[in-house]
């Protein structure tokens, strides 16, 4: 059995989409950091999104930990021409493709940016082949909201617009096992 603990990126306090714009974390509250930290099995491997604020957060809790390289796969929503917008821009300029974005998630994505399926795949893929490479490890995967989400809805076999109105807090963990009979789910945006 492999247990990924996905982990949320520290906060950014970015009002906007932040997809793929590097925006960075704030890590400031040492204490959630070190509880974070403490709370995570200490010999787990270590990977991240190659965006800042994910690699930044890694790095606050990977003491002691063996890191993998940061991988792209494990990136945000890319909101295309959305990202840096509110959603009442995003709302101007594509009224029914920001609701349905957000209503009925699947194959809809943002002008030049991603579905919620595009990223439930490349996601899914670098979660297999850690499985495959590291069958039976603890993994801590340090991510975005978007890239959690997809695997929690592949973890439960639900439709992403159930899915999607899931609460995932900065610094959360949410723990996925897989195992030979499919996946169960023990945590869900834990906070320690």
């Amino acid at each position: 059995m492999t247990t990924f603990h996905l982990v949320r990126h520290g906060p950014t306090h970015e009002k906007a989409f932040v997809g793929w714009r590097d925006v960075p974390a704030d890590l400031s509250d040492l204490d959630a950091v070190r509880r974070l930290h403490a709370g995570l099995p200490q010999t787990a491997l270590l990977i991240s999104s190659d965006l800042t604020r994910a690699v930044q957060t890694a790095d606050a809790i990977g003491d002691g930990r063996i890191r993998l390289p940061h991988d792209r796969n494990l990136r945000e929503f890319d909101f295309g021409d959305w990202d840096g917008q509110i959603f009442a821009q995003a709302a101007e300029t594509h009224p029914e493709l920001s609701r349905s974005f957000w209503e009925t998630p699947g194959d809809i994505a943002a002008p030049n940016g991603e579905s919620w399926h595009d990223v439930a795949i490349r996601t899914a893929r670098t979660l297999d082949r850690l499985h495959e490479d590291h069958p039976g490890a603890d993994i801590i995967v340090v991510g975005h909201f978007g890239m959690i989400l997809t695997q929690l809805g592949r973890a439960h076999g639900t439709d992403p617009a159930v899915t999607i109105g899931q609460k995932i807090d900065n610094l959360s963990v949410t723990t996925l096992r897989r195992h030979d009979a499919g996946w169960d789910t023990p945590r869900i945006n834990h906070v320690f």
